[in-house]
Order: structure tokens, then C-alpha cells, then sequence
């Protein structure tokens, strides 16, 4: 293939997971149920917290933006997979991919962000539990969202623009589901250096930034929870970022198997399947992690249907 400087006429081919016509159907059907799950459950997140005023606090704020983080993430990839399923074209355009580059790498970096904002809230609530309203007040709540869509908006447009600079060949096949920036830059007929020390840099300096943060406040956390004497008090400090740690766990941990068996198996096909784990099942089981042992946000999701149900009864 012909490598050409001018790239905005260029179509990239997205591969996906198979080539084979029969299990196509499967894969649309099991990415749209998947898709739909975290659209509706993360939806009903966000619902909640803004119809309930018992849940209009620092934890349930952060979550709600966590939620609609899930959302748009999920939104920039899977419905462009389902629509080339659906019409049997694997084609995307130059500017389309750029875009969705993106906006995958906004909202990726964003669930981390968020993750650590996270920690540090339930740090300060067993941690310093009498200062917690005067430390984690609304003010620094939208503070520290808007410091989280700054920094990850401007870094984005960076690496975007970096991916701007390079110029591929006249067809390209990407072997993944989504225009992800480590394929795009492999992927490449000029030279990727740069690119590649901007890429890892901002790894290690958003990705390992945010998760030292993260084990520092689980490690003072842990040490509060030592110092309780009451097995009841040590229990009920622990319910309070128990989901919040399963979030992390569950996010973390499916990001490191996948390079890890990327790296293992030097595969961009095992990737791209494994990718799927972070990229869409942790944001669909989200929803559940907050809601299957939160009392409070069953209780209003309760209520919010309640309310609709007889709304609808008396129109």
C-alpha cells in the first residue's frame, strides 16, 4: 500500500472481532444488549442522584459524573461497531477516527481522574470524619470535576493533535473495534517518536499520578479502619468505600490483563477482545457495584418510579 501525505482522504478499515458472516449476528446482539445495560443503568445512576436530595452529597455528585463519564465512553465506540455489523462495512473515515480517538482518550482518562477524586472524598470521610462537610464542600466538589474535565480536554486535544501530524497509508486496517490511539500510532507510515514519548509520558504522568493517589488514600484508609475498636464501627467504615474499591479494583485490574496478555501474547486481536473488559464491561457493571448493596440509592430509584408511575397515572 502507497503511503501519502495528504490523510484526509484516507479510510481506515476497522477489523473487529471476526470475519466470519455467522457470528456476526452473536457479536451484534451480545455488544447492543451490553451497550443498552450500561446506557440504562448508568442513566438511572444519574437519575437518582438528581431526584433524591438525601443523595445530593460529595460521594453521589462524583458518582452521577462517573456515570454520564460511562456513558459518553461507551457511546464513543460501540455504536459505530454496531452500525458497521449492521451494514457490513468495516470503513471509517479519516476524521471520523480522529475523533473518536479523542473522545475515547477524554472519558478513558476521565474515569481515572474521577476514580482518585473518589478516594480521596471517602479518604477524608473515615479519615477525618467530623471535617469532612467543611473539607469536601460543594464548592471543592465542582472544583475539583472541573480541574478533572480541564486537564483531561487539554490532553486529549493533545494527543489528538499529535495523531494529526502523521500520515498513513492510502488503506489502512486497524485490527480492533475502535480507533485506539497505541494501534493508530503503530499503525503509522511516518516516524512515531514523538508520538510515542507524548503517549507514554502522559501514562505515566495521568495514569500513575491518580493511582498513587488512589493506594495512598486506601492506605490511610486501611490504617483507620485497623485503629477502630468495635467490629461493628470497623464494618460500617468499610461499607462506605466498599463499592467505590470494587470500581477501582474491577477498572484496574481488566486494564492490566489486558496489556499484559497483550503483551504475553503479541496479539492486536487477543487485545482488542480483551480491551472489551475495560471499555465496556466495567462501565456496564458500574451501575450495579453502586446499587445492589446501597440502600440509598435503591430507595430512590424506588421513589423516582413511584413518582413516575402515578405522574403517568394521573395524566
Amino acid at each position: 500500500m502507497k503511503a501519502s501525505n495528504d490523510t484526509r482522504f484516507s479510510k481506515f478499515l476497522l477489523l473487529g472481532f471476526s470475519e466470519e458472516p455467522e457470528l456476526q449476528p452473536l457479536i451484534f446482539g451480545l455488544f447492543l444488549s451490553m451497550y443498552l445495560i450500561t446506557v440504562v443503568g448508568n442513566l438511572l445512576i444519574i437519575l437518582a442522584v438528581h431526584s433524591d436530595s438525601h443523595l445530593h452529597t460529595p460521594m453521589y455528585f462524583f458518582l452521577a459524573n462517573l456515570s454520564f463519564v460511562d456513558i459518553s465512553s461507551t457511546s464513543t465506540t460501540v455504536p459505530k461497531m454496531l452500525m458497521n455489523i449492521q451494514t457490513e462495512s468495516k470503513v471509517i473515515t479519516y476524521a471520523s477516527c480522529v475523533t473518536q480517538i479523542y473522545f475515547f482518550v477524554l472519558f478513558a482518562v476521565l474515569d481515572v481522574f474521577l476514580l482518585a477524586v473518589m478516594a480521596y472524598d471517602r479518604f477524608v470521610a473515615i479519615c477525618q470524619p467530623l471535617h469532612y462537610m467543611v473539607i469536601i464542600n460543594p464548592q471543592l466538589c465542582r472544583l475539583l470535576v472541573l480541574m478533572c474535565w480541564t486537564i483531561c480536554i487539554l490532553h486529549s486535544l493533545l494527543q489528538t493533535l499529535m495523531v494529526l501530524r502523521l500520515s498513513f497509508c492510502t488503506e489502512v486496517e486497524i485490527p480492533h473495534y475502535f480507533c485506539e490511539l497505541n494501534q493508530m500510532i503503530q499503525l503509522a507510515c511516518s516516524d512515531t517518536f514523538l508520538n510515542n514519548m507524548v503517549m507514554y509520558s502522559a501514562a505515566v504522568l495521568l495514569g500513575g499520578g491518580p493511582f498513587s493517589g488512589i493506594l495512598y488514600s486506601y492506605s490511610k484508609i486501611v490504617s483507620s479502619i485497623c485503629g477502630i475498636s468495635s467490629a461493628q464501627g470497623k464494618y460500617k467504615a468499610f461499607s462506605t468505600c466498599a463499592s467505590h474499591l470494587s470500581v477501582v479494583s474491577l477498572f484496574y485490574c481488566t486494564m492490566l490483563g489486558v496489556y499484559l496478555s497483550s503483551a504475553a501474547t503479541q496479539s492486536s486481536h487477543a487485545s482488542a477482545v480483551a480491551s472489551v473488559m475495560y471499555t465496556v464491561v466495567t462501565p456496564m457493571l458500574n451501575p450495579f457495584i453502586y446499587s445492589l448493596r446501597n440502600k440509598d440509592v435503591k430507595r430512590a430509584l424506588k421513589t423516582f418510579f413511584v413518582k413516575e408511575t402515578l405522574r403517568g397515572q394521573l395524566s
